[in-house]
């Protein structure tokens, strides 16, 4: 239990009905979540307003109600708070909640369109591997130690960041690594944390439907690095054209890194194989089990901000040469002599990159078949881009459902379409269920040939109608060859 004046502390209240000595036993912004005692705050969220659910969170048991429009009916014994943006007060009243656990760890935020997940979770097993308890906050799950959770978000609500803070905490964890979202920044749901360091990926088109042009992708990014405080370090990668301009406003100390260019942490492949690469960084050369340019720019962020830490540069090359890939990031499957490249590509930039790699590595006569689809309900001006570069790379392409979501999955793929040239279109086929493009894409594949399943990569489930059910890319792959094949 906490007391409701110390859980406003450094809250401008513009009115307040009711005790504000009393005492909450925590908050919500969802109402079908409230317990006894809880404080209920009502965000005005993207697509609802929470101020039209604080009936029902006292009917569930809150006892305060914080909001910025008071109701007109007013319930004896309930306390109700006003305050001018109930968005950007959250993240302090849930800090306030759990005594600040942010400002007691070290919190390092990776932000980009590709090559988040990859970084952040190698930071967490590079210390791990160190002996550093530390947390994930990542796509993929959230873990405190070696405690799993599953994810919700790439980066949670205030809420929930704030209670993984405090449970990292208490459960001895340093440092915490974490992906920090377009969408989190423009949220405020960051907003609050004082990060030690910041890394910046890439940009590259994506999330349009939400920030509807790219200036205010960018600028969502760049939020992020503007807000630093001067006792923190801002890691940008220069080998992207943007990546001077997220650090053009921030107060925080510069470091850059570069595959490409001379930068403070400069990286190059020597050698490639699909399951490998030997690289160069700074005078020092290290065997990983990575393949790609795009994987040795995530490396070289992952050496950078562990020396910018204060890690040992051979310690950090000797946990460099242990680590493997992220689930679903480039995942490399050998079956029957077919090789399955499982990844989570669902932008053009991503899926471009995968295909760069797969051509530098590939050997003559070997043919590559893509499976491939794009979500439902999101940007659709990459669908066409996506699906006439899968056809410029592959010598079959099936196109099939990602997660719909709530569209029909034959208009998806008619977008995806309608980027290939009519000439090219023997390439393709069509294929809505995704499993049944899977078993297609493992019946074309002769000896020697390249799967590359794309745009799921991690993920276990495919929604549809609202409808998660279990899908496994990897599983599905596998399970396909071998029935195929016995």
């Amino acid at each position: 239990m906490k007391k409701i004046v110390e859980i406003l502390a450094n809250v401008v209240v513009l009115k307040s009905i009711g005790d504000l000595n009393g005492t909450a036993s925590g908050i919500q912004i969802d109402s079908r979540l409230i317990e006894s005692d809880n404080i209920f705050v009502a965000v005005k969220g993207t697509t609802a307003d929470g101020h039209q659910f604080i009936a029902k969170a006292i009917e569930n048991g809150a006892k305060t109600i914080i909001c910025e429009i008071i109701p007109s009916d007013l319930i004896p014994g309930i306390n109700y708070i006003q305050i001018k943006n109930t968005e950007e007060s959250l993240a302090v009243i849930a800090s306030n909640f759990h005594n600040h656990p942010a400002e007691k760890l070290k919190i390092i935020g990776v932000t980009g369109t590709n090559g988040k997940t990859t970084v952040a979770s190698l930071l967490y097993k590079l210390f791990e591997g160190l002996g550093y308890k530390s947390g994930l906050i990542s796509t993929v799950a959230y873990y405190i130690g070696d405690k799993v959770y599953k994810s919700t978000h790439t980066t949670p609500n205030t809420l929930v960041l704030n209670r993984l803070f405090a449970e990292m905490l208490n459960s001895g964890c340093t440092y915490c690594f974490m992906e920090v979202s377009s969408h989190a920044i423009d949220q405020s749901r960051i907003a609050g944390i004082n990060f030690a360091g910041a890394i910046f990926t890439n940009i590259t088109h994506d999330h349009l439907d939400y920030h509807k042009t790219f200036s205010n992708y960018l600028n969502a990014k760049k939020k992020f690095f503007d807000n630093l405080k001067s006792t923190a370090f801002a890691l940008t990668n220069i080998d992207d054209k943007n990546g001077k301009v997220m650090i053009q406003n921030t107060k925080a100390k510069i470091f850059t890194f570069s595959s490409k260019s001379d930068a403070d942490f400069k990286s190059k492949a020597l050698e490639s194989h699909f399951d490998s690469t030997l690289m160069k960084i700074g005078n020092s050369e290290v065997w990983t089990n990575f393949t790609g340019g795009f994987n040795v720019s995530n490396l070289t962020a992952v050496y950078a901000a562990s020396s910018l830490c204060g890690i040992d540069q051979d310690e950090i090359l000797k946990q460099l040469s242990l680590l493997t890939p992220v689930s679903g990031r480039f995942e490399t499957v050998r079956i029957f002599d077919i090789t399955g490249i499982i990844d989570y590509a669902h932008t053009p930039d991503a899926l471009e990159n995968i295909y760069k790699t797969i051509n530098e590595l590939k050997l003559k006569g070997q043919d590559l078949i893509t499976v491939v689809g794009a979500g439902g309900d999101r940007d659709k001006t990459k669908r066409p881009i996506m699906a006439k570069l899968a056809v410029k790379n592959s010598n079959k392409v099936i196109l099939t459902s990602d997660n719909p979501r709530t569209e029909p999955p034959t208009s998806i793929i008619d977008d995806m379409e309608s980027g290939v040239d009519h000439a090219e279109r023997k390439k393709v086929l069509r294929i809505t269920d995704r499993k049944e493009a899977i078993k297609t894409a493992c019946l074309f594949a002769k000896k020697g040939d390249i799967i590359l399943i794309a745009g799921k990569g991690h993920e276990t489930y495919q929604e549809i109608n609202g409808v998660r059910t279990d899908f496994d890319d990897k599983k599905v792959f596998i399970e396909q060859m071998e029935i195929i094949r016995s």
